[in-house]
């Protein structure tokens, strides 16, 4: 049996050293970088040039974002590969369904609350009734209905509020106040 000496057998125990091009907006560079290095020390490596925090950046390598405890060599980075780097949105910006939902919840809350200042100034309206009443005076009776249809509007105006979370907590207060 014949076995054959390897001739270079330190080299295949040192990192290498790979040049990966890297492309960030409208700059492109290189970066000499070693082999096994992870992508959040490329990312170290990145933020020193171009001022951009670690934990903004996103790498992508063939078109899929990249986590940082992985290795550059088992994700198949090789010399001349070209990495992305795009900066991490906002949560704002990340999740739009997310500021939808908050803003469909704040407009009802919003609506919730103009029905009650209405609902308010009718309320005041009605003690003023109820004092006359009490009083022993006499309401006339278009009054009284004028009242009753003004409040039954205000319910109408809840009922056609589509409201989540507290807008909706706010409507049911509001429709339960007008009820009694």
């Amino acid at each position: 049996m014949l076995v054959q000496k390897r001739e270079d057998d330190s080299a295949s125990s040192n990192p290498t050293t790979i040049t990966i091009k890297v492309s960030y907006a409208s700059q492109d560079f290189d970066l000499p970088v070693p082999s096994e290095f992870t992508f959040g020390e490329v990312k170290s490596v990145i933020s020193q040039i171009i001022g951009l925090e670690p934990k903004v950046q996103k790498l992508l390598f063939r078109g899929k974002e990249k986590e940082d405890h992985e290795y550059l060599h088992l994700a198949g980075v090789k010399d001349n590969s070209k990495v992305l780097v795009m900066e991490e949105k906002t949560v704002e910006d990340k999740n739009p369904e997310e500021v939808k939902v908050t803003t469909e919840i704040s407009r009802g809350a919003e609506a919730v609350a103009e029905v009650r200042k209405e609902v308010d100034k009718l309320s005041e309206q009605v003690s003023a009734v109820q004092a006359v009443v009490f009083g022993g005076s006499n309401v006339e009776e278009k009054d009284i209905i004028c009242l009753t249809e003004m409040l039954m509007r205000q319910l109408l105006k809840l009922d056609g509020i589509d409201a989540e979370g507290e807008g909706k907590i706010q409507r049911k207060m509001e429709v339960c106040f007008l009820d009694n």
